[in-house]
């Protein structure tokens, strides 16, 4: 599986907390290949700032591996992007983290292929030397005022955009279906849409009662129905929201108490 393919290599992280948010990172768009050059907190996996960020991405925490030197850790990786916000002498023009993932994603078709994204240090970023160690230069897209990241945010953003990619490119472009919560009422989608003549009734119903509280002129209604209906069929009620309109209807018609009464004398 590609996902399995690509690394997240983290240079010099001075925040253990950011190595635990990474790894949770991760974990949520399904990568596992978490990868530190040189902390300054070499007991991170056991921090209880990583830990508590980590959440349930422990597993990768603990499994990240640990490198003296950004060159070791980009052993047998075949295109590597180095995460930088701006151009850098001798260096590539930085493609848009989205194009970078679209290359990442194909790069990974070759059999036995691996790729990474590469970030630096939270204050300095990259240096130039590590940044010629990788292929091309990516950057995210963000306000040109107010731009910088905290690093496990651009560690989110570039594994989800590289989850995208890669889920596309396997003809899956989006993935698994988010997990239904079956101790809710049953969604929406599963209902019946109302069909032409239910909710052509449910506007007759609609006009009566808007005429019983005063708020429609039946002598002179100008555009509110045409306005309700455009509201309303934009919306495509189902069958059950069609019927719950109309007891609103009907209760601005005649109160329920007054409807119950006429009932009981039935």
């Amino acid at each position: 599986m590609p996902l399995g393919q690509l690394r997240f290599i983290l240079v010099e992280p001075s925040h253990a907390g950011n190595i635990g948010s990474s790894a949770r990172a991760l974990l949520t768009m399904g990568f596992r290949q978490l990868c530190v050059v040189n902390p300054r907190d070499p007991g991170f996996r056991t921090a209880p700032e990583a830990v508590a960020l980590a959440a349930a991405g422990g597993p990768i925490l603990r499994a990240a591996e640990v490198f003296d030197s950004l060159a070791q850790a980009l052993q047998g990786v075949q295109l590597a992007f180095a995460a930088t916000g701006y151009a850098r002498a001798f260096g590539p023009e930085p493609l848009s983290m989205r194009v970078a993932a679209q290359r990442t994603a194909l790069a990974l078709d070759a059999p036995g292929a691996q790729a990474a994204f590469v970030f630096g240090p939270e204050r300095t970023g990259l240096s130039n030397a590590d940044v010629q160690r990788c292929h091309a230069c990516c950057f995210i897209p963000t306000d040109p005022v107010h731009g910088s990241l905290n690093l496990a945010q651009a560690v989110q953003v570039a594994a989800y955009e590289a989850r995208l990619e890669i889920l596309a490119h396997l003809g899956r472009p989006d993935g698994p279906a988010p997990r239904r919560d079956h101790t809710q009422p049953e969604a929406r989608d599963a209902e019946v849409p109302a069909g032409v003549e239910q909710t052509e009734a449910l506007f007759t119903h609609l006009a009566q009662g808007l005429a019983a509280i005063g708020y429609l002129d039946p002598e002179e209604p100008k555009h509110l129905m045409a306005r309700l209906r455009h509201l309303l069929l934009r919306a495509r009620p189902s069958t059950v929201e069609v019927d719950i309109l109309r007891g609103i209807a009907a209760a601005m018609i005649l109160p329920r108490k007054l409807r119950a009464g006429r009932k009981a004398d039935r």
